[in-house]
């Protein structure tokens, strides 16, 4: 199946997906691609910030930097190579075109898992783990570790449509994937997100989707459980605290921008590649496990695929839709009542202690803080973020 250029229709960008499990494979015409650098060449830039920092955002070195990179080095074709090795499908559910990678593993008891990514993430984040979670046995692990992987892409990013009325919130879409799960045969299987991919998760617990055993979770939507423990906040707690207020004054314009105005954002982000990728290699620095540049944690190549699927998806409006319909309705402190699973990945922007967990999941089956990694921790760290699957799951085969 062919990909077209952005400025395309959606229709004809992907195909019309049935209820029927389509094979699907990812091909950008060479003319998207040229366009893309004309466009790079093109770009008309900001002066230069009057702070020695990231403080007022991406330094414009920076962006030249990876304007240039993307422009004359980096190899669309190679994450394309890599993609189309990989089984994919796109399935109507509930009359939305949802793409998905579906691996299964050559162990017959393998545990189906479903894996649901965030923003400014995507199925490219997932990459590295498919193959140590299908084959345990050829990356270090048991037979008894194998999972069989679906990994789908949210409406309105990657290769999924783009809803085009509203009431896409995380709770329909948690509903689509259990049943998408049942189209796939899956009775019994576990679910694992984080960032928007926890809210998502996080539903399918909520609604005790017939099937689902158990999930984790890398980013818990855990907040302060009221009422205020009457000798105060530990130590832990106020760290947490003092997060989410820095976060609030000084980390979540983003939020509040696609949360309010996600059309106006569109405009911008959708004619200049040089606007999307700083909109997302922003959120690479402050969110990974870095030493004050988003090198330090991922490789510019790792960080331009993802940004590169955005762009040639001409996802930005409709990914930053999300959040106009469930940041404030649904990304919230939920009591679960089926086994959870979490795993704190210490560089993360946000790591609420293991007391919230426990007031708030009933059947909190494991917890585990991770000493390397960030908020995208299996694009960071894939073979920690591995490990945490299998010791996390190893508990509800």
């Amino acid at each position: 199946m062919k990909v077209s250029p952005p400025l395309r229709s959606r229709r004809e960008f992907l195909g019309a997906a049935t209820k029927a499990v389509s094979p699907f494979e990812v091909h950008v015409p060479e003319a998207a691609l040229d366009d893309l650098k004309k466009r790079l060449a093109n770009t008309r830039w900001p002066n230069k910030e009057p702070v020695a920092d990231w403080s007022q955002g991406v330094p414009l070195a920076k962006a030249q930097s990876l304007v240039e990179y993307w422009r004359t080095r980096y190899d669309w074709r190679r994450v394309e190579r890599s993609l189309n090795a990989l089984p994919q499908f796109r399935t109507q559910l509930d009359g939305l075109g949802v793409h998905f990678i579906h691996v299964r593993s050559k162990h017959p008891d393998a545990l189906p898992i479903v894996i649901t990514h965030g923003w400014p993430g995507s199925i490219i984040e997932f990459l590295q783990v498919i193959a140590p979670l299908v084959d345990p046995t050829a990356h270090g692990g048991k037979p008894d570790d194998a999972f069989h992987v679906i990994i789908p892409s949210l409406p309105g990013f990657g290769f999924s449509d783009k809803p085009t009325e509203p009431g896409w919130r995380l709770p329909r879409i948690a509903k689509a994937w259990g049943v998408l799960m049942q189209r796939l045969g899956y009775t019994r299987y576990v679910a694992q997100g984080g960032d928007w991919g926890a809210g998502v998760t996080s539903w399918m617990a909520k609604q005790q989707l017939e099937g689902l055993a158990a999930i984790h979770l890398n980013l818990p939507i855990l907040f302060p459980p009221p009422p205020a423990p009457p000798g105060g906040y530990t130590a832990a707690e106020q760290a947490a605290l003092a997060q989410l207020g820095k976060f609030a004054s000084d980390g979540s314009a983003y939020a509040a921008i696609q949360g309010t105005r996600p059309q106006t954002l569109g405009y911008g982000l959708t004619d200049s590649p040089a606007g999307q990728g700083m909109w997302i290699y922003e959120k690479f620095k402050e969110w990974t496990d870095n030493q004050g540049n988003p090198e330090d944690a991922l490789k510019l190549d790792a960080m331009l695929d993802d940004i590169s699927l955005y762009w040639f998806t001409g996802t930005a409006a409709s990914s930053a839709r999300l959040y106009f319909e469930s940041i404030q309705k649904d990304f919230v402190r939920m009591p679960l009542d089926i086994p959870v699973g979490v795993s704190i990945f210490k560089g993360d922007m946000f790591t609420p202690p293991k007391v919230w967990g426990e007031r708030t999941y009933s059947k909190l089956f494991y917890w585990n803080e991770v000493p390397k990694g960030g908020h995208f921790a299996a694009f960071e760290q894939p073979e920690l973020f591995v490990a945490e699957l299998r010791k996390c799951f190893a508990q509800q085969r």
